[in-house]
């Protein structure tokens, strides 16, 4: 950092100090949560499901498979997420993906790299989950993409933010139950230039996990492209129907 951009930093600080992404309290130094909101979120660790990465709630032996991918194993190869999608996780996120705060960006993706650590590393490309040009319109912004762009730079990963496509607009699922999640999200994507992504192994970044559908529909066109393996890195993931 140059002297006059440090000297601009902490004249910046003085005027507007750091604080707190989910609760607004002041803090020495930007991109952090303080203590206080820091103990309320729930981070997901060992163990958990070697596929879809929910937590148990004790641990068993290594490889082990949560009830729904031993039913179905989904067609990506593993998905992660950082932290347990709850009332505490929803004042950190939401902000971010309705309210504006692109300034959360670097905070973070460095949750998802203390997470995603090994996936990054075997990752040939990082994407993200598009949004239809609609609701591109409405949002201003992908924060998956965002998210996506910032990781790829950080790790030298080659970044693909138009290979995946979202060819039809489909309704916000939140409110929808599993099965109609699947349907909602069938052929509601497509692969430009397969050759991009052809033999590699595929990062694919989104904000939330819910039922999962999202995710094994991206992943079923990418393998359907020529993607040799399809993981998953969420910044949160929903553990309870």
């Amino acid at each position: 950092m140059s002297y006059f951009r440090m000297i601009w930093t902490h004249i910046l600080d003085f005027i507007c100090p750091p604080a707190c992404p989910m609760c607004r309290a002041f803090l020495r130094a930007p991109n952090q949560i303080c203590p206080e909101c820091f103990k309320e979120l729930d981070f997901i660790t060992r163990p958990q499901c070697a596929v879809c990465g929910l937590p148990f709630e004790f641990d068993i032996w290594e490889g082990s498979l949560c009830g729904a991918c031993l039913r179905k194993k989904p067609r990506y190869d593993v998905a992660r997420a950082c932290l347990v999608y709850d009332e505490a996780s929803k004042k950190l996120i939401l902000p971010f993906k309705h309210g504006d705060r692109m300034e959360l960006v670097p905070l973070l993706v460095r949750l998802l790299e203390q997470t995603g650590g090994d996936l990054i590393r075997r990752a040939d490309a990082v994407m993200p989950v598009p949004l239809h040009r609609l609701r591109l319109m409405k949002r201003k912004y992908n924060q998956a993409a965002l998210l996506a762009q910032k990781l790829a730079r950080g790790h030298r990963k080659r970044y693909l933010p138009h290979t995946l496509v979202r060819i039809r607009h489909t309704p916000i699922q939140g409110h929808l139950p599993p099965n109609q999640r699947r349907k909602n999200v069938a052929r509601a994507f497509a692969v430009k230039c397969p050759d991009q992504i052809r033999g590699k192994n595929i990062l694919l970044i989104d904000d939330v996990m819910t039922s999962g559908a999202t995710a094994d529909e991206c992943a079923r066109v990418l393998k359907r492209a020529g993607a040799r393996r399809v993981m998953i890195l969420t910044l949160a993931r929903v553990c309870r129907g």
